[in-house]
């Protein structure tokens, strides 16, 4: 029984940060990706 119980909490605690996640008012922003500048490659002759 004490098994379940704490299988239950953990569901519930899970289930809460679902549910807040979904209806949080301001969902967190994508982050940008950062460029990194890239030397252009030399004509070689």
């Amino acid at each position: 029984m004490e098994n379940i119980e704490k299988v239950l909490e953990e569901i519930k605690e899970w289930v809460r940060k679902l549910i807040e996640g979904l209806l949080s008012p301001e969902p967190e922003p994508e982050l940008e990706p950062i460029r990194i500048p890239v030397n252009q490659p030399r004509n070689r002759r």
